[in-house]
This record gives structure tokens, sequence and C-alpha cells, in this order.
């Protein structure tokens, strides 16, 4: 959670919080799980907001302003949704190893209040973002969710699969952008056939990916974005990552380094300056690395780790498309 936790040991709200909280549901019906549309009895009832039932990733039945226009977004794939949906969120948390948005998504993002990190929200700034509605990623400390509940309707967008389509559709319903979802949905696969075809000789081939820190390397396996993406252009992968790994990533020593070829290699880092990058440089002196058949062989390439080895989302797996397009198809 953000430095500036808001919950003591017992999972309360300070006293600060808990008096933002009652103001803020005072001056917005849709916040704090009231959501409810008028019945129309009211003298009121005209202009009360309408409301869209959506049932989330974990199967709630969550209501939602129909068009919501106070979005905070709690994960990368949401943020990446969001702004792909032509939707600019008041609060984002910040992405895997970043200060702010991802690196891939930094200028549509630019001028958007970070409300937490990937540790989780930070309540206070969530509650001065005054949403209308949150999306919670794949938040499931239900104690946080509970909390989040009580600022706006809130709805978790992902679920185990961490499937960045179904993502996408969800979000698309809860913010009332249906159509642009399908038609993104629709474009991706149209730019997904047409890159099979063009890489001819190369369909079909092993590809690797792998992030690389001052940790060492780890290698992306099944169950995560960037293998649902090469999973949808038909490639195949190398040793472990043909299985599902038990986090998002698998350390892999510098003794073993052959788990990390394939007949293409992509390499990344989540930042694209300073010492990561640097030590991208290390890694490519070492004896192992220069061994292994996809660098020997010319194909090996550096990518935005951000985009293809953290929680991915609509715009990246489009980008990892353009990248795969410029390195393997001549």
């Amino acid at each position: 959670m953000a430095p500036h936790s808001t919950f003591s040991s017992r999972g309360f709200v300070r006293p600060s919080v808990a008096a933002s909280l009652i103001g803020f549901c005072a001056l917005a019906m849709t916040a704090c799980g009231s959501s409810e549309a008028s019945d129309g009895s009211g003298p009121d009832a005209a202009e009360a907001p309408k409301t869209t039932q959506v049932t989330d990733a974990t199967g709630a039945s969550v209501k939602v302003p129909a068009t919501p226009e106070r979005v905070v977004v709690l994960s990368e794939m949401d943020l990446d949704a969001a702004l792909a949906l032509g939707v600019k969120p008041v609060g984002l948390t910040a992405g895997r190893g970043q200060k702010g948005a991802p690196g891939y998504l930094a200028d549509q993002a630019k001028g958007i209040p970070v409300v937490g990190a990937v540790t989780g929200p930070d309540m206070e700034k969530v509650v001065q973002a005054e949403p209308d509605v949150i999306l919670a990623g794949q938040l499931a400390d239900e104690q946080v969710l509970q909390q989040l509940r009580k600022v706006a309707p809130t709805v978790v967008t992902i679920d185990g699969s961490k499937d960045w389509k179904k993502a996408l559709s969800l979000t698309g319903k809860t913010l009332g952008r249906d159509n642009q979802a399908e038609a993104f949905l629709a474009d991706y696969a149209t730019r997904t056939a047409a890159l099979k075809k063009d890489l001819g000789a190369e369909a079909g081939k092993s590809v690797s990916v792998t992030r690389y820190s001052a940790k060492g390397s780890a290698v992306m396996q099944q169950g995560v974005f960037i293998s649902d993406v090469l999973g949808d252009l038909g490639f195949t992968r190398p040793g472990i990552q043909n299985q599902k790994g038990e986090g998002h990533s698998t350390p892999i020593s510098d003794e073993n380094l052959k788990e990390i070829d394939g007949d293409w290699l992509f390499i990344g880092t989540l930042t694209s300056t300073g010492s990561d990058q640097d030590l991208v440089g290390e890694l490519s002196k070492k004896p192992a690395y220069k061994q292994l058949k996809a660098v020997s062989n010319g194909r090996s390439t550096v990518i935005d780790g951000t985009k293809w080895t953290s929680l991915g989302g609509a715009q990246a797996a489009v980008s990892v498309l353009d990248d795969i397009r410029k390195a393997m198809v001549k």
C-alpha cells in the first residue's frame, strides 16, 4: 500500500478520511454504493443519473452510471483499456516499476493524478479524485474493496485468466463503450491475421520472452499477457515457457540461460534508461548469452518491458504486434 496508508492495523479508515467519505457520499448519490436509479417519484427524478448493471470479474453485480464521467483506474490494464476506449481517467495507480503510468502510455496519461501503486490504492487520494466509477483491476483484498465501494461503484475487471480481451469487453460495458470495445477487438483480430500471413517462414517459430533486471533474468510463462498475444500469432514457446508459471515471471540463473533461448528472443526491462539498460548491456557480454541460438543468429531484440512483460492491455497488445512485425517481417 502507498506510504500514506489510510488503514489502521484493524483495517478502519482514519477519522479524517471517514469524514471525507461521508461528505463525498452526500454530494454524489452514485458514489458509496448508492447507484440506484430514481423511481421517478422525486422532484429531481428527471435529472437523476441513469444506471446500468454489469457483472464484474468476480461474478458480483454492480450498478454503475450509464455514462461515467470520472473514472479511477487501479491497474495498468484498466488504464490501457480506458484510454483505448476514449476515456481519460481522473486517477491512476503507478505501473510496475514506474512512478506513474507505464512508459508506453505516458503521453496519453499525462496529467492524470497518481492515486496508488501496484501494492494498492491510497484511499485518501482516491476520495479526492471524486470518481463515479472505480475500475479495480485484479484487486482481491475484500477489505480494500469494501472501502472503495463506499467511495463509488467498484468493478473488478480482471479475472484469474488475466485475459486482456475479456477485461476490455467488461470495461467497455462499464464505461458505456461496448461498441468501441468490439471495434477494437475486431481490429486486433484483423491485424493479427495479417501479421500471421506476413510472417511467412517465421510463422510457428519458437519465441522466448525475458525480463532482465538487477535480480537477473526471468522468463514469461503461460497465463500472462504476452503469452496470450504470442499464442494468438501461433508461435511456439521454448522449454518451461510452454508451462503455466506460479507467478508473473520465473527467475532464471545465469547458469541456466539456455532456458531463455528460442528461434527468436525478445528481452526487455521496465525502464528504458538507467541501470536496467546498463544491465542488459552487461548481459550481452556474458559467454552463455552469446552462445544462445537466437543471439548468434541475430534474432535477439530489446523491447519495452512495460508493455511486453508487465500486466499488459489492449493498446499494449497492438503495440506488441507492431514490434514483432518490425523485428520478424522482412
